[in-house]
């Protein structure tokens, strides 16, 4: 085998398994594509040490202390395939090559997928955001929309409620809310507005007006999206791991996959998709991945 393990994804999950493992001597290959779902993001909070910070530094300083770590390999570029063979895996990297090892760690993260609306694109996680423990305190009191309907935008608007007084739901369309959470929401001077969305009018992602189909504009400071979501790499049928119903890929608490030898860990697993949590995800996952192999060795 080339390696001890194959890393793909090399973000916070990744690295900071690959951190843990070089650190037990082993031989690792982190690959990784270079588009994290962040990438868009000014700042990352709500993360010890690093409130604040563009997650493009944090990244940068993690990656640097990983490699200083003589066991440990960084690939840019994209798997593009993955395989059981015997005693392990082999890995095809587009342009790069294939590659083998023992165990393989999924830290791929997932892949926002947004309503067609003009302009959000350009907006998300600048002022079209989705967290509140992660963006909530930066518009604290501003006036805020939610992009959302039915149950989620209930419970969403409940919690927002705790930073943001003026909060408009816009549910792209008929209400799904029922009676009992229409009147509730309506009690906190909360308000509901059915026109259907063309656009969001802003300034280099920073959110100005929201233009509705019948021509109207309102002004909102930010607004928070529900997207939907998507594994950045399906690998589930070539290597036989299941996928939750919420599309993450289903891991026990050791960060292992339905898969022999195979496991994950960060954004892919979960969505609560915290830096804090992602990255204690990626130490597990490599602690545990170790253990498995000195069992083997022993």
């Amino acid at each position: 085998m080339d390696f001890d393990v194959i890393i793909i994804g090399g973000s916070y999950a990744g690295l900071s398994a690959a951190l843990t493992l070089g650190r037990s001597t082993r031989n690792v290959l982190v690959i990784d594509a270079g588009k994290p779902c962040n990438r868009q993001t000014p700042h990352s909070h709500n993360f010890l040490t690093h409130d604040g910070d563009r997650p493009a530094d944090i990244t940068k300083a993690a990656k640097e202390e990983v490699l200083k770590y003589s066991t440990v390999r960084f690939l840019e570029g994209k798997a593009i395939s993955a395989e059981r063979i015997d005693k392990g895996f082999r890995v095809e990297v587009e342009y790069a090559g294939s590659f083998t090892a023992r165990k393989i760690l999924l830290a791929t993260g997932l892949k926002d997928v947004l309503p067609d609306i003009k302009g959000l694109a350009s907006c998300w996680a600048i002022s079209a955001i989705h967290c509140p423990y992660c963006h909530g305190y930066e518009v604290k009191n501003e006036k805020i929309a939610l992009l959302m309907n039915g149950e989620h935008a209930f419970e969403m608007a409940k919690n927002l409620h705790l930073w943001n007084k003026d909060l408009t739901i816009l549910t792209n369309g008929k209400s799904q809310l029922n009676a009992e959470q229409t009147e509730k929401l309506k009690s906190k001077s909360i308000t509901i507005l059915e026109e259907e969305l063309v656009e969001l009018e802003h300034q280099k992602g920073q959110l100005e007006n929201v233009v509705f189909k019948n021509g109207e504009r309102l002004n909102f400071n930010a607004i928070y999206v529900k997207p939907e979501i998507e594994q950045h790499i399906n690998f589930n049928e070539q290597l036989g791991f299941e996928l939750t119903e919420l599309k993450t890929i289903k891991v026990n608490e050791q960060q292992q996959t339905t898969a022999e030898g195979v496991y994950a860990a960060g954004d892919c697993t979960t969505l609560f998709r915290s830096l804090s949590f992602i990255t204690a995800a990626g130490t597990i996952a490599a602690v545990m991945i170790n253990k498995e192999l000195i069992s083997e060795d022993f």
